[in-house]
């Protein structure tokens, strides 16, 4: 049904996964993730299926988490997602507006009851990305934050549209990416590139992650979702045995550490939710003072 949060669509051995919240720059909620886990889920083992284009209908690709879900809020006005998007999102280094509010929502979901179990679910996704069969493209335009931008990192390749925007926020709230985000950071740029954007949360514009080699074409935004089809058609009907070890022979060059540092942040982000730093985080954003951290 066109109102689902997730649409799936196979012709010619290329499947189309878009996410359809608009309304809501495509935050997703845990309805999203799960149709979202289901589709891929099915598509991997249907030998018919020889590439996936991931897309998104509206502005943004997504702008993580939906906080209205998580936190109980009322539905956000006209031009309201996740306390912000592209008309409410404070500037790269900002701490309010959409960024903000997934860092939030990331922050409470970690803190609620069980947070080892929730964190272990919020990796189900990424395992699947990075165990995929076949070629996954990946069409960002808008806002891309969060875990939306880790789960981006994972797919084989990207595209940006020219209003693209990418962050990592995790460490504005005193946590940690999660979902390998950092692993394929440092893959592509070094150590260097993965702390700046890990330890600062700043924003990428899509003609920086060109240069830096994160995302492979800049495009017009209403012609991304053309360029994502074609290049996915183009791999599609190449032959698959030879696609699939090309891909093979790439990520044996790549580091080999999303599978490991996923389990490593899995039972880190789990150290930092139940740290006494944290708590003094969130006291002192509540009281509006500074806070005394003690690195424990």
């Amino acid at each position: 049904m066109d109102d689902d949060p997730v649409l799936l669509e196979v012709d010619g051995g290329v499947a189309v996964v878009t996410l359809n919240r608009p309304e809501r720059h495509n935050a997703a909620d845990d309805a999203t993730d799960a149709l979202l886990y289901r589709y891929l889920d099915l598509l991997r083992s249907d030998r018919a299926v020889r590439a996936v284009v991931w897309r998104a209908e509206g502005e943004s690709f997504s702008t993580g988490r939906d906080v209205a879900e998580l936190l109980g809020e009322p539905e956000p006005g006209p031009g309201g997602t996740n306390g912000g998007g592209p008309n409410g999102t404070a500037a790269a280094g900002g701490g309010d507006g959409a960024a903000s509010a997934v860092g939030t929502a990331l922050l409470r979901r970690a803190l609620a009851p069980n947070p080892f179990e929730q964190l272990e679910r919020s990796q189900w996704l990424a395992r699947l990305l990075a165990d995929f069969p076949v070629p996954i493209v990946c069409a960002l335009k808008g806002w891309t934050l969060g875990t939306a931008f880790e789960r981006a990192l994972l797919c084989d390749i990207r595209l940006a549209g020219e209003s693209a925007k990418m962050a990592l926020s995790a460490i504005d709230h005193g946590l940690l990416p999660d979902s390998a985000g950092v692993a394929k950071l440092f893959e592509v740029g070094g150590a260097s590139l993965a702390l700046e954007l890990a330890l600062t949360g700043r924003h990428l514009t899509a003609a920086e992650a060109l240069r830096l080699g994160l995302v492979s074409q800049v495009v017009p935004d209403d012609e991304l979702d053309a360029a994502a089809l074609a290049l996915a058609r183009s791999i599609a009907e190449r032959p698959p045995l030879a696609v699939r070890l090309v891909r093979e022979h790439v990520q044996a060059l790549a580091a080999a550490g999303v599978r490991g540092t996923l389990g490593r942040e899995l039972v880190s982000q789990a150290m930092v939710v139940g740290s006494h730093d944290l708590r003094e985080m969130r006291e002192a954003r509540a009281q509006d003072r500074p806070p005394r951290y003690e690195r424990r």
